[in-house]
């Protein structure tokens, strides 16, 4: 039978994040969600190449980066539930009305984001530096069927709204779907020059590691949803938090110059930014 996992929270547990305690986001079931990140498609979907990124786009606007020409590299995060239970998250608006820190406004974009959904990290396995990517916030919707799950679901799509203000939204993820960041959408990329304020990338051998819910230390006064089994909160519960990392290898050339390099290197340049909500 079909669960839903509904996370929000109450008066109480906000007045408990307030005097520092760490309530539990409960179910209306047994259930719970497990979110995944799918390796296979990140492995498929990225380029290395120069783009034109002009200052009308959010990403550029947001990253906090030098409008003009860029090596970067693009990819694509795809994060499926295979868990028995729905993460059904709700309207954005209500989150914003009671104030519990899920939800930021875009205004670049015009609706809501869910802050701390995943981490994109771009690292040097040789040295341990890590360069954050561009991305800043993310909406949770049914985007496609993840075909490997075998567990029991209905197979219909059950979210399908990011919310806008005054605008009710449904985010969430159904079992047996997932939420797709395609690579062409605003922030799927790292800069790779110091166009956005750190370090140049120089060319070698890097991975690219993706975390969906990832594990974080809460601030004093801060809200600790969940627990994982090493002490570490996350904002959304799961039945196993150790299979949320997903990591690649990927080659960045010396000098490629504008020929891209990379799995998408035939796909066309981008005139424009989608954003999410797809």
């Amino acid at each position: 039978m079909k669960q839903r996992m509904v996370i929000g929270l109450s008066a109480t547990a906000l007045l408990a994040a307030t005097f520092g305690l760490a309530p539990r986001i409960t179910g209306q079931s047994s259930g719970k969600p497990d979110l995944i990140v799918d390796q296979a498609s990140l492995r498929q979907h990225w380029v290395v190449r120069t783009e034109d990124l002009p200052a009308t786009f959010c990403s550029v606007q947001e990253g906090g980066i030098t409008p003009g020409e860029h090596q970067l590299v693009r990819f694509t995060v795809a994060t499926p539930n295979i868990g028995d239970a729905d993460l059904a998250v709700g309207d954005p608006n209500v989150h914003i009305a009671l104030n519990d820190g899920l939800f930021e406004f875009a205004t670049c974009h015009n609706h809501f984001h869910f802050r701390h959904y995943a981490l994109y990290e771009l690292i040097d396995p040789a040295t341990g530096h890590v360069w954050r990517a561009a991305k800043h916030g993310f909406c949770m919707i049914d985007i496609e069927k993840f075909q490997l799950f075998t567990g029991d679901a209905d197979n219909k799509r059950h979210f399908a709204s990011c919310g806008a203000v005054g605008i009710p939204g449904n985010q969430g993820i159904s079992m047996g779907w997932a939420d797709v960041y395609i690579w062409k959408l605003g922030g799927q990329y790292f800069i790779l020059d110091g166009g956005d304020g750190q370090a140049e990338v120089p060319p070698g051998e890097y991975i690219i590691r993706i975390t969906v819910n990832p594990p974080f230390r809460p601030l004093k006064g801060e809200l600790c949803p969940n627990v994982d089994p090493a002490g570490f909160c996350h904002t959304l519960p799961e039945s196993d938090y150790a299979n949320n990392i997903a990591q690649v290898s990927i080659t960045i050339p010396d000098h490629n110059g504008r020929q891209s390099v990379g799995p998408l290197k035939n796909e066309p340049m981008l005139t424009t930014e989608p954003i999410d909500g797809k």
